[in-house]
């Protein structure tokens, strides 16, 4: 079984979290789902993240969930648990539960208060003596829905003074030369190794985030298997291939990372591929228009077309 470790690589799937018509939680879904993230061969699973829904979801229904999954995993991919929250003792108390269900580790985010370098370096100073020294966690750098700008020095000191941060989920955009940067400074030996795995959005940039020397992908799309088949054709060397499967599913990939309505797009052809039974995103969310399922149906018809094309 792949490990949560430095040396992490492929795809760590960010999950969505199935609700029913009436907005509960719907378990027999996330059996579903989760057998469908495995069988298109993720290499990891992270839930409980911003597209997951995390914030709409009470203390016990996260534990629900966060227990439905490990007990569906059963051990074949390590499973990451978001643990970001406003205070430190829901922080532990999420991380401490989830650590004992199985969770291979915990995903922090700054929260949106943080202003200077001093104040986020000092936060995860105290993220590290929350966690403890047994609970290996990620890193998660994504201004557009933090508020917070981490930059390359600041990482690079996090990283430095977080014996147990395995991992960076890499989501600033532009930010392909912070990237570079951090992997230049990992190879001068000038920190230890961690494992780089990239967001920003169904992979909108994952082809070039991968030439510039990434891990892998930790974000959410429709379609996992891209991701999954572009990593391991990068793998195996072959990049021009792995450039053109990613850009047969960059149309719809890039529709699904509309501001607003995103996860709704994501969650309506998750339904429609059978995945889950419902498209529904818990209130306040979206709802798509005819005019939007209409644009869906025509780029997953061309998609077909010129996955057919270069197979």
């Amino acid at each position: 079984m792949s490990q949560f470790d430095r040396n992490s690589r492929g795809v760590y799937l960010i999950a969505v979290t199935p609700f029913k018509e009436n907005g509960a939680l719907d378990l027999e879904s996330t059996d579903s789902m989760v057998d469908f993230y495995l069988e298109c061969g993720i290499t990891g699973l992270t839930i409980l993240g911003i597209m997951g829904e995390a914030t709409k979801l009470t203390a016990e229904e996260s534990k629900t969930f966060v227990a439905r999954v490990l007990k569906r995993v059963n051990g074949r991919v390590p499973v990451v648990v978001g643990a970001s929250a406003p205070g430190f003792a829901p922080m532990k108390e999420l991380t401490t539960s989830v650590m004992d269900m199985g969770a291979a580790g915990v995903m922090v985010a700054p929260p949106s208060t943080l202003r200077t370098d001093d104040q986020i370096t000092a936060y995860f100073d105290m993220v590290n003596e929350t966690l403890g020294p047994d609970v290996p966690w990620c890193l998660q750098d994504h201004p557009v829905s933090t508020g917070v700008q981490m930059s390359t020095p600041v990482i690079l000191k996090i990283l430095k003074n977080s014996p147990n941060c395995v991992m960076l989920k890499h989501e600033d955009s532009p930010g392909l030369n912070k990237l570079s940067t951090i992997i230049a400074t990992i190879a001068k030996k000038e920190i230890e190794r961690v494992s780089i795995l990239t967001g920003n959005g169904g992979g909108l940039f994952l082809t070039e985030e991968m030439i510039r020397g990434a891990d892998g992908a930790m974000t959410g799309f429709a379609y996992p298997e891209m991701m999954v088949r572009v990593c391991e054709l990068f793998a195996k060397g072959d990049i021009e291939k792995a450039c053109d499967v990613y850009d047969a599913y960059l149309p719809l990939a890039k529709y699904e990372q509309q501001a607003n309505i995103g996860l709704a797009v994501r969650k309506h052809i998750l339904a429609e591929r059978g995945v889950i039974a419902s498209a529904a995103v818990r209130k306040p969310g979206p709802k798509l228009s005819p005019a939007d399922i209409k644009d869906i149906e025509r780029l997953t018809i061309r998609q077909t077309k010129r996955l057919k094309e270069i197979e």
